[in-house]
């Protein structure tokens, strides 16, 4: 089958990359629904070079890559990348007037960032979702977390949330026609937090925060512009090149959605934006309610880390001392643990039982109880764009894709 991927942003041109390197797909179907340039050669050229990640070819074939983009048709808006058949559709902004069923499209990633609703209608004029649905794809992934605008509404029987290798099970073929690949931060966070909670369960995590420090996205100003009417964070509209710049995200309500026993685990999320292009960074905090006997120290939680790795390639274990560009493009994984920066202390917490909830059914002389308790703090790396979410997008594209045919 032919893939149609819906936007050349960021994640949409580096799928493109992904997937005219794995060439699982027939061909490619690219919609950006208008004209770029001056003509399809300026398409290519913006295909071909990257600021992030170089050229293309050199990305797929090494420093002595020839001409990667051939076979250029203007009028049928057709090329080879890589020797594999792209087609750029230019007409249609709007889902369900793209032409995938045209084009012989069943699946479609959308990479825009604009269709999150999985419960807008399909013929909301301002374009949704399920648009792709009614223009012929069967299956239509999104490479953003849902976000449900009308309150009140749940969340469809039809759509569904997964990180790959962490709960991707969950899709089932027969009933899914929408899955969201979360986020890049939710993404890196669950291979951060599912290895702990398999090793020490659940009901051992006390409380877990998390501060990702996060490369500059497109939705971010270059210079200071004015707020829009009505706005109400103002340092969305500060220059990122030139600021550290606070913000929100959305990784602790996604996590739940990929790793539902963090439902009972206090959780916090914050989010701080910096002048990079790409590579970031997660800071996770976790307390944990430890032996009495024996307290949890840095070797242990490094281990368990080590030896999940060697059972995935979505965490990579390392000992080196990192900085964001050694992350840019490669490894294909989530998270990469930075260990020499794993630190624990573990202490005896008291705790006031007449101001526990249910305390007064305790039948104790002691006024106080000491628990053990472990703080634990991990670093995890990420490529927030190709080398760790768009490849792992890919991997997940192409497991639907398989349960399609």
């Amino acid at each position: 089958m032919n893939l149609g991927i819906n936007g050349l942003g960021r994640i949409g041109k580096l799928s493109l990359w992904h997937h005219v390197s794995r060439k699982h797909f027939e061909g490619l179907v690219v919609n950006i629904g208008r004209e770029v340039g001056v003509g399809l050669n300026d398409l290519a050229a913006a295909i071909e070079r990257d600021s992030t990640y170089g050229r293309l070819g050199t990305y797929l074939h090494g420093h002595k890559a020839g001409r990667i983009i051939q076979e250029l048709d203007d009028a049928a808006g057709t090329m080879l990348v890589n020797g594999l058949p792209v087609k750029i559709l230019r007409s249609s902004r709007n889902p369900k007037d793209i032409s995938w069923r045209d084009n012989n499209v069943k699946l479609v990633v959308d990479t825009t960032g604009v269709f999150n609703d999985p419960t807008a209608d399909a013929n909301d004029k301002r374009g949704a979702l399920r648009g792709h649905l009614q223009a012929g794809a069967e299956k239509v992934m999104l490479s953003a977390p849902f976000k449900i605008k009308s309150k009140g509404l749940e969340m469809p029987g039809d759509a569904v949330t997964t990180v790959m290798g962490i709960n991707d099970e969950v899709y089932d073929a027969s009933a899914h026609s929408l899955i969201s690949a979360a986020s890049c931060t939710t993404t890196c966070l669950s291979y951060m937090i599912k290895p702990l909670m398999e090793r020490m369960g659940a009901d051992k995590l006390l409380s877990a925060s998390m501060v990702t420090v996060h490369a500059a996205t497109g939705s971010q100003q270059v210079l200071d512009r004015l707020p829009k009417s009505g706005a109400i964070d103002l340092r969305k509209n500060r220059s990122i090149l030139n600021n550290i710049i606070l913000t929100t995200t959305g990784a602790a309500k996604a996590l739940a959605l990929v790793i539902p026993e963090m439902e009972s685990i206090g959780f916090m999320a914050e989010s701080v934006r910096i002048p990079t292009s790409s590579g970031s960074l997660i800071i996770l905090v976790l307390n944990i309610q430890d032996d009495p006997d024996r307290s949890t120290r840095r070797a242990d939680i490094n281990t368990i880390y080590r030896e999940f790795a060697e059972t995935t390639p979505y965490l990579e274990y390392t000992e080196e001392q990192n900085v964001s560009s050694d992350i840019l493009g490669t490894p294909c994984a989530a998270a990469v643990i930075e260990g020499t920066e794993t630190h624990t202390r573990t202490a005896s917490i008291q705790v006031d039982l007449s101001k526990v909830k249910g305390g007064e059914t305790l039948s104790t002389d002691d006024s106080y109880l000491d628990v053990p308790v472990t703080q634990v703090v991990v670093y995890g790396w990420y490529d927030n764009e190709l080398g760790s979410y768009t490849n792992m997008l890919g991997d997940l594209t192409v497991q639907v894709a398989g349960s399609m045919l």
